[in-house]
């Protein structure tokens, strides 16, 4: 069997994978890709699907098969047994926060996990979920090579000033900054546009990150020089469940009013975004043809703020050449994209209805002076091949 790269993005209700046939130099090719989703919930279900798009595997599990990240892992790893006789060059790991010690991927050791358990509390939704496979392989296979992928790495290109907070010296040198986030699917996106559009990538790009985490990223050249998103991914766009943007004084007042620490993040990470504002669903897909004013209170609260985030980028680009969507709200939903850009018409936006109803890859007019894409994003493929970069450093050293 030829050799293997096994890429782990586990969430707080899912666990998703992908295996990638690789020489072990350059060539990655996807074999396989699959997720357990549901975790924790009454109806776990357990998919596979091969290059070719043939499912493999479709299933519901019991609840007490997936109850946890641990068990799931479990599923997983029985069923790899099943298919696959060797064991992969290396496992690549979605690390959502790097903290300011890391500004690329990084082979995991002791050391690491340590420094890495730590960033915990910056990302409380992802960090200890993302870190979970990560344990498990280390303490049950440590032979096996493992690489941590950082999404916060992308935007260390970011000047100084986009960086900071206006706090004095000590909190910054305390790790106090503005990371960003979704950097691994930035770098898919801004991989792909060079491939796909390199005039349009030599220039001032935004790309919109739209998905039950949103942000957005201003790039030149395709380098970060600022996002929406700062210390945690709770900050910048409305999410699907987070709050955004917000005044921190109103989380002094919630202190005031005898509010735990606890009790705070749930409601900001957990309870607010579009779910908190419709009082109906986090999901865009339910709200967009929704008739309930709550629905449509939400939707244009998401795509008001989507379109400010995105003109806010703009100071550090001095203007814009396109602007791109991705993710799964990015890549899906015509509508979303239609409202944002009819808040960005006095830039010049146009986008063409029909190339934007059947989710083309260009979608904007001849005569609209900033170009609009749509790009479906692939983290995983990212993943892989920085894993892959870092076994290959590591034999020729």
């Amino acid at each position: 069997m030829q050799d293997t790269i096994l890429v782990m993005n586990a969430g707080s209700s899912s666990l998703k994978f992908h295996l990638y046939e690789t020489d072990g130099i350059n060539t990655l090719e996807f074999a396989l890709g699959g997720q357990v989703s549901g975790i924790g919930g009454k109806q776990p279900s357990f998919k596979v699907k091969d290059k070719h798009q043939k499912i493999l595997v479709e299933q519901f599990l019991r609840p007490e098969q997936a109850q946890n990240l641990q068990l799931s892992q479990r599923v997983v790893g029985d069923w790899f047994g099943t298919v696959i006789t060797k064991e992969p060059l290396a496992v690549g790991h979605r690390i959502v926060h790097g903290g300011p010690d890391y500004d690329r991927s990084v082979m995991v050791d002791n050391e690491v996990i340590k420094k890495l358990d730590a960033l915990v509390s910056l990302a409380p939704l992802h960090q200890h979920n993302n870190l979970e496979p990560v344990h498990v392989i280390f303490e049950n296979w440590p032979h096996i090579r493992q690489v941590a992928c950082f999404d916060t790495a992308f935007h260390r290109s970011k000047p100084e000033v986009a960086d900071r907070f206006a706090l004095p010296q000590f909190y910054y040198k305390e790790g106090i900054r503005r990371y960003g986030f979704h950097g691994l699917s930035y770098e898919y996106i801004a991989g792909k546009m060079r491939q796909d559009y390199p005039d349009v990538m030599a220039g001032k790009v935004v790309v919109a990150h739209l998905g039950s985490g949103a942000s957005a990223c201003a790039m030149l050249n395709g380098r970060s020089q600022e996002s929406t998103m700062g210390f945690t991914a709770l900050d910048g766009l409305p999410m699907s469940t987070r709050c955004g943007q917000m005044d921190a004084g109103v989380v002094l007042w919630m202190l005031e009013q005898g509010m735990t620490h606890d009790e705070i993040q749930h409601l900001l990470y957990k309870e607010s975004g579009l779910k908190g504002l419709s009082g109906i669903s986090a999901d865009v897909r339910e709200l967009q043809g929704n008739p309930d004013p709550r629905a449509r209170l939400a939707m244009d609260y998401f795509t008001y703020h989507i379109a400010k985030g995105i003109t806010g980028l703009l100071t550090a680009t001095q203007g814009l050449d396109a602007l791109v969507f991705t993710a799964g709200i990015g890549e899906n939903s015509p509508r979303v994209r239609y409202e944002v850009c009819k808040h960005l018409a006095w830039l010049g936006v146009s986008i063409d209805p029909d190339l934007n109803d059947n989710n083309q890859a260009c979608i904007s007019t001849p005569e609209s002076n900033i170009g609009i894409y749509v790009i479906p994003t692939n983290e995983e493929r990212v993943i892989a091949r920085q894993t892959l970069a870092l076994i290959r450093d590591s034999h020729r050293a």
